[in-house]
């Protein structure tokens, strides 16, 4: 097909979305998916405050703060900052991925959520919305990201997703929260479209921390392309096409952007996460922890000679036995698999940075091998692996996991993604966990009291 009709049907497919997004009332949205919203906005603001005492983010955090313009909006590390809405938004955003515990969507390289919780909780407390308001706008966000995300595609992991798609999300995110008309806000999510960061996906597996501030850079971006849009700075219709299809090379699909809307949801088909790193591990995570379970239970992670992983084509990727940084290790499949045998668990503290230099886990990282899963699978199976551990006394172990827990197919009980929250949230704010529940339940006062009083309730009585 012609590059210019494509390109035209793509200008086509986001004005019907932003079209049907603008109307959307509240009321309109299944109550699934307004549960989902809820569950993806309260894990990942969980997400941010998991990162609080890295150094780095301390650093940055710091840095924004002494030019910061007047505090409009919380930065929630547990220590009272607020900072305008700008500043707020970057730092919470490189906060959110920092510990890998952020949620992700199933069926594209794509963290919707992530790329849409900064720039509203920035926006919604400085601005007085009210809770309900912000799940919306997180709910087209979501939407918005996640198709643009199937709009294009790549066959190979060359682009790291925080980069190439946060500033649309959040740009469409601040557009519905700012009730502008379907064609203002296909105006500034083309404008966002020319300003995202082609960052390498390789970055997160050789550990390259600037990685983790990309969605940070891209909730400032998206919020800066919405004020700049109504001032008449802006991109071309055809400006999606034109980056990810021109410039970055991507395969466009411009059905994806409008078929189905208000009856196929991308927050049904997002996954969360228990372990804290790269989703495509997880399923060797559980792999391993079903053999420490089972056939190897009782065997000490100094018996293990080798660990051998078949695994998928994206998993394979994941091949880093010197992790650098606490970022690789959450990439490394050596340390995933080393530290899940020597811990009972893929925890924050398996990829605490004294990690990278023990003795022992530089050790067990130095045996493993990554091999290929055959026959490739279908979705939801994807992205399976099978795991076998050669022990010290001739024996060889083996266990596999098709699809890892946290998906449609094998959702957590909503318990557990509360408990997951409340685990985290507790110590630095303990006053938020009852927030969290009210907003999780849909709770009618909740979703009606403004962000910014909400946000004065959760961090009362801080620690940091």
């Amino acid at each position: 097909m012609d590059n210019d009709i494509i390109a035209s049907r793509i200008a086509d497919g986001l004005e019907a979305l932003t079209e049907w997004s603008s109307g959307l009332a509240w009321e309109d949205i299944p109550e699934t998916i307004q549960r989902r919203a809820a569950e993806v906005l309260c894990d990942d603001l969980a997400a941010i405050v998991a990162a609080r005492d890295e150094p780095e983010l301390i650093a940055l955090a710091d840095g924004m703060a002494r030019s910061a313009g007047a505090p409009e909006a919380s930065v929630f590390d547990a220590k009272g900052r607020r900072m305008d809405r700008y500043s707020a938004a970057t730092v919470n955003g490189s906060a959110a991925d920092w510990c890998e515990l952020d949620e992700g969507y199933r069926r594209a390289i794509c963290h919707a959520g992530l790329y849409c919780v900064p720039a509203l909780l920035a926006e919604a407390e400085a601005t007085g919305a009210t809770g309900q308001d912000l799940l919306r706008a997180l709910v087209i966000g979501y939407e918005t990201s996640t198709r643009v995300a199937r709009a294009f595609s790549w066959e190979t992991l060359t682009l790291h997703p925080h980069g190439s798609l946060a500033a649309v999300g959040a740009a469409a995110s601040i557009s519905a929260l700012r009730r502008l008309s379907g064609e203002a806000a296909a105006v500034a999510i083309s404008s966002a479209s020319t300003m995202v960061v082609p960052g390498p996906f390789n970055h997160t597996v050789e550990g390259a921390l600037v990685r983790n501030v990309w969605p940070g850079v891209a909730a400032w971006t998206g919020l800066r392309a919405v004020d700049w849009a109504s001032g008449g700075i802006t991109g071309r219709r055809e400006s999606l096409h034109d980056v990810f299809a021109v410039s970055l090379g991507g395969t466009a699909m411009p059905e994806e952007l409008s078929e189905g809307l208000g009856t196929v949801w991308g927050l049904a088909d997002g996954y969360q996460k228990l372990h804290a790193c790269c989703q495509y591990a997880h399923s060797a995570v559980e792999a391993t922890l079903d053999l420490m379970g089972g056939e190897a239970a009782g065997i000490e992670a100094d018996a293990i000679q080798g660990i051998h992983i078949e695994t998928h084509w994206k998993g394979q990727h994941l091949d880093n036995a010197n992790p650098a940084t606490t970022l690789a290790a959450k990439f490394s499949m050596q340390h995933i698999l080393a530290a899940t045998a020597i811990h009972g668990h893929a925890g924050a503290e398996a990829f605490h940075a004294s990690t990278l230099d023990d003795a022992d886990m530089s050790a067990l990282r130095a045996v493993v091998t990554i091999g290929v899963y055959e026959p490739e699978l279908d979705p939801p199976n994807d992205r399976p692996a099978r795991v076998t551990w050669a022990l010290s006394d001739g024996r060889s172990v083996t266990s596999e996991c098709l699809s890892a827990r946290g998906g449609p197919d094998r959702p957590f009980a909503p318990s557990e993604i509360r408990e997951k929250i409340h685990g985290i949230v507790s110590a630095p704010y303990p006053a938020m966990p009852a927030e969290v529940d009210r907003l999780l339940a849909l709770d009618p006062k909740a979703l009606s009291t403004c962000w910014s009083e909400t946000v004065a309730a959760m961090t009362k009585g801080a620690r940091p």
